[in-house]
């Protein structure tokens, strides 16, 4: 069995913008993009190496896992690379893995291709604002992956496909934290930016890379073209940050802890790579 994660105290600096009204117009300056583009300019530059090795300690990374690197900027730490034989990708063609190293939720899509969080509705239309793709959905399922800040912040192809061009939509970069989940429906206010993937084995994925607080600045590394299973799609820079996996009805069967540890408020932890369910065979 996977190891479990239950929702941690949010520290109090969270508690203070997200369950206050004095914190609510605060809040409003720092999920909005003016304060990301500052903050990525100075994690973007020189100045800001001086951040790494207290962030490494404060997180308790262990540096060995990654490669060797002189880090040119705070942002280039954030986006090392890990040694690929730590993360080897399931080849089965019937292996349905995933796409990055995060705590995994898992949402059956209703009929009207909704699924609840924090008792928050949200459907896959308001995600993607795009109805047509969006009804390809329905029945289907929504897998999301949540990166923490200590979390391996490059992420991968999950089949070989032909992926479509990326479609950027504009927001705000609320936490993807739980607290803020409770306040705001994060997952359609925040920026994000979807690619539908005409898979070799499981139907058309769409996958959404969504934003968070202080940058989360989300970098896919292709425009329209083929890729190959366990290629690297892109990365997100300094902020914790979302994936959201959108797959079709009778393409994939979720492994089944998922889904129960969902029901019971937990979160699951994934590795890049990993099978998390396989194809859907018909009989």
């Amino acid at each position: 069995m996977r190891e479990k994660y239950k929702e941690p105290t949010p520290p109090k600096s969270l508690r203070f913008l997200y369950r206050s009204k004095l914190g609510a117009p605060l809040l409003r300056i720092l999920s909005g993009m003016t304060i990301s583009k500052i903050v990525g300019k100075y994690l973007d530059g020189k100045f800001s190496r001086r951040r790494i090795k207290k962030y490494v300690k404060k997180n308790s990374i262990d540096m060995s896992q990654y490669e060797s690197e002189d880090y040119r900027s705070f942002n280039a730490f954030f986006t090392r690379k890990i040694r690929p034989e730590l993360r080897p990708f399931a080849t089965e063609p019937e292996a349905f893995v995933s796409p990055c190293d995060a705590k995994l939720s898992l949402y059956k899509l209703n009929p009207d291709c909704s699924f609840e969080i924090k008792g928050f509705r949200y459907t896959t239309e308001t995600l993607l604002k795009n109805p047509t793709l969006a009804k390809k959905y329905e029945g289907g399922y929504c897998f999301v992956f949540r990166l923490a800040v200590s979390d391996y912040h490059r992420y991968f192809y999950i089949d070989d496909c032909e992926k479509e061009n990326n479609v950027f939509i504009k927001g705000r970069l609320h936490t993807v934290q739980p607290v803020a989940l409770e306040k705001r429906r994060v997952f359609t206010e925040n920026c994000r930016e979807y690619t539908v993937m005409h898979t070799e084995n499981f139907g058309d994925v769409t996958q959404v890379e969504i934003g968070a607080m202080m940058v989360g600045r989300i970098v896919n590394n292709h425009g329209a073209g083929r890729h190959m299973r366990g290629e690297e799609k892109g990365r997100f820079e300094f902020g914790g940050s979302t994936i959201a996996l959108l797959v079709e009805h009778d393409k994939v069967v979720p492994d089944s802890e998922f889904m129960q540890n969902t029901s019971d408020g937990y979160e699951t932890a994934v590795l890049c790579g990993e099978r998390i369910g396989t194809k859907f065979i018909v009989d």
